[in-house]
């Protein structure tokens, strides 16, 4: 192999190293959350939350938390959008819910993405439309909660700022 092939093999290879790294390719997020008590709890926490959040009013001093639109709910699966107050982008919110532990604990899957399909970087947006949920719907607070998710997972997770996306 010439000198010229091997320095090209070696810069493709830590690219894709790097880029498999940085995380997704789109701006999206993915969460597990656990918690101790039922999964009806937990649905009725969201629904009623995401109601709540509808309007324009939640973000009158700032921040994100408002504009939720439900899409459909069951006690298994609930999707929504939210729209970003000021640009006006959109995401897609889903979360799954499955009772485990004889009904007595839920395991919650969730995923934002948004729709806007050159949106690679996000300032955590997609993991505050579902981290502000769970903690205004006082959801962060209760028994056994546990959050399982990366920067691999969450395009900027850990530069999130929720109090302002």
């Amino acid at each position: 192999m010439n000198p010229a092939s091997c320095f090209f093999a070696v810069i493709l290879a830590v690219g894709t190293f790097e880029l498999c790294r940085a995380g997704p390719l789109h701006a999206q997020c993915k969460v597990e959350w656990y918690f101790g008590i039922p999964c009806q709890v937990v649905y009725e926490s969201l629904v009623s939350q995401i109601k709540k959040w509808r309007t324009m009013t939640g973000c009158n001093m700032g921040g994100q938390r408002c504009l939720y639109k439900l899409q459909s709910a069951s006690v298994h699966f609930i999707a929504a959008k939210h729209t970003t107050p000021f640009k006006r982008y959109v995401d897609d919110i889903n979360f799954r819910l499955v009772s485990y532990h004889f009904f007595t604990c839920c395991h919650v899957s969730a995923m934002s993405v948004s729709e806007t399909w050159y949106a690679i970087k996000d300032h955590g947006t997609n993991y505050c439309n579902l981290y502000n949920l769970m903690e205004g719907s006082g959801l962060t607070e209760a028994r056994g909660y546990k959050e399982v998710t990366s920067d691999f997972l969450c395009t900027q997770r850990s530069s999130a700022n929720c109090t302002v996306y």
